[in-house]
Parts: C-alpha cells; sequence; structure tokens
C-alpha cells in the first residue's frame, strides 16, 4: 500500500505532514520523491546502507583527436551548447543531432551522472531518498527508481508513505502512477485552490484515490469554504483541517516531527486526520 503526500506548490507543509504521518503509522517504507528540495530524511539520523549512481540522461563529448572544426556540430545545436568546439554539460540537452552531423564521429553520446541515490536504515526504519547533482533534472526516471529501490525491503502490506514533489510535473506523474492512494496538501488561497484543482485532475486520470487536507485552515476560513465546496462538488475525501500553529516552524528548526510537541495545536488534528486516513486505507 502506498500513500503519496503532494501539494500544489511548495511551502504548505506538505513533508511537514508526510514526517508526521510517517511517525503515527508507525511500521512504514518512507520514500522521499521531492528530490529538488529533499527535506523528509532529515528529521531521521541514520546510516546508509547503500549507495548508487543513478544516469538519468545524456551528454555529448567531443574527441579533440578526431575534431576537425568544420562547425557543424556548433550550427546544428539548438541549445548553444557548443562554443569554440567545447560541449558546455549544462547547457547540452544530449538530443544527440551534433553525432549525426559530425563527418569524423568526432561526438559521441555518454550516459550523464544525474544523482546519488541511498537507501538509509534508521531507528524508524528505511528510507529511500537521492541528492541530486548540480544542473540535473528531476525526471519522473529517477522517482521511479527510488519507489523501486524502497520495495525491496519492504513487506508486501506494509505501508510505504511518498514524499511527492510540489506541483503536477513530471516527477509528480511518476509518484502517482501506480499507488494507491494520494494526500492532497493545500492552503486556503485563490492559489491554493487552483493548485489543488490541478493536482486532482491529475489524480483522477490515472484513477488514483485522492484525499484532502486544508492546512492552516484558519488563517483564512472563508476560503477554506471555498475549497470545501470544491472538495464536495467533486466527491473527494476531505481527511482533515490542520489550524495554523507557531508550534511548527519550532518543529522545523528543530528537525522534529511536530507530533512530538504535546502543546501543539496542529498535533492533535493531524492524529485525528490520521484516523480518517486509516479508515479510507482500511
Amino acid at each position: 500500500m502506498e500513500l503519496v503526500v503532494l501539494s500544489g506548490k511548495g511551502g504548505t507543509g506538505k513533508t511537514t505532514i508526510a514526517t508526521a504521518l510517517s511517525e503515527l503509522a508507525q511500521d512504514v517504507m518512507r520514500v522521499d520523491c521531492d528530490v529538488e528540495a529533499s527535506n523528509f530524511y532529515m528529521y531521521y539520523e541514520g546510516k546508509d546502507l547503500e549507495k548508487k549512481d543513478f544516469y538519468g540522461g545524456k551528454t555529448a563529448k567531443i574527441d579533440d583527436s578526431k575534431c576537425i572544426k568544420c562547425g557543424k556540430c556548433q550550427e546544428v545545436c539548438k541549445f548553444n551548447a557548443i562554443q569554440d568546439f567545447q560541449i558546455d554539460p549544462f547547457a547540452c540537452e544530449g538530443c544527440g543531432a551534433c553525432t549525426l552531423v559530425c563527418p569524423t564521429e568526432a561526438i559521441v553520446l555518454e550516459d550523464e551522472k544525474a544523482a546519488d541515490t541511498f537507501i538509509t536504515q534508521t531507528d524508524k526504519g528505511i528510507i529511500a531518498r537521492a541528492e541530486m547533482g548540480i544542473g540535473s533534472d528531476a525526471s519522473g526516471l529517477l522517482i521511479s527508481f527510488l519507489r523501486r529501490n524502497a520495495k525491496r525491503f519492504s513487506e508486501d502490506k506494509k505501508l510505504t508513505i511518498i514524499d511527492g514533489s510540489p506541483g503536477i510535473g513530471c516527477p509528480v506523474i511518476a509518484s502517482v502512477t501506480g499507488s494507491d492512494m494520494v494526500l492532497v496538501v493545500t492552503e486556503p488561497t485563490k492559489s491554493g485552490l487552483e493548485d489543488l484543482k490541478r493536482v486532482v485532475t491529475l489524480c483522477e486520470h490515472f484513477g488514483v484515490y485522492t484525499m484532502v487536507c486544508i492546512n492552516k485552515y484558519d488563517i483564512n476560513e472563508e476560503m477554506s469554504k471555498e475549497i470545501e465546496s470544491f472538495i464536495n462538488d467533486t466527491d473527494l475525501k476531505l481527511v482533515g483541517k490542520i489550524p495554523y500553529d507557531d508550534m511548527v516552524m519550532k518543529s522545523i528548526n528543530e528537525l522534529k516531527p511536530i507530533i512530538f510537541y504535546n502543546e501543539s495545536i496542529a498535533k492533535k488534528a493531524i492524529e485525528d486526520m490520521w484516523m480518517r486516513i486509516k479508515e479510507n486505507i482500511n
């Protein structure tokens, strides 16, 4: 069973909620698929059991001993990645056009390392995660690899909680495809509602059961009611309304899940939400 926690944009509290749910669920597999801003794993101390290179694309290389400096590669490159017969690896898109026009076959495409992937053992279980290289893309291939990597350490009926990327791009599609349930974290703003609609449309396209949580609902209760109306009109499941809580910032600064702060009003709301999520899982 895979539960993916998503949001229409960054900063909605997605990772805070994913971390809290992981603690409440206890025996879970954790996967950090927010690879461009990976911080799920930072809430835990652990030891890396496994580290692998992930190659997610191609980049062109010029063999100077074969290059006759005819300039055809520079003419055909649409990304201006070739200057003075040298290839800028950050600009090269690996399309291969230059290899086709080179008369001496001086240019080849080589696999490009995009990230380091890790399996990390913590006192709370396994986390699958990645650290991307500078200038690398958060490709869907990397997300799919992280999910497969996690399954090697997961039992059949064990819950997997995935901290997904924000938005609706390729990494999100790779996180959602084949998953069982999605929890979309939104906030009570006009942009929050529009972002929610886009994520919901994506989840509906892939036929994934979708639940919604309104975070900091009480900072704009009128907008929260508008979001609730949208949820009711589209037959979605509203499983949580979490109040604004200054303790959340303390939780983030101390890298400690919010449910360990007994004075937190957000903690109680997330605990209630987890009970509703468990009902839907069952």
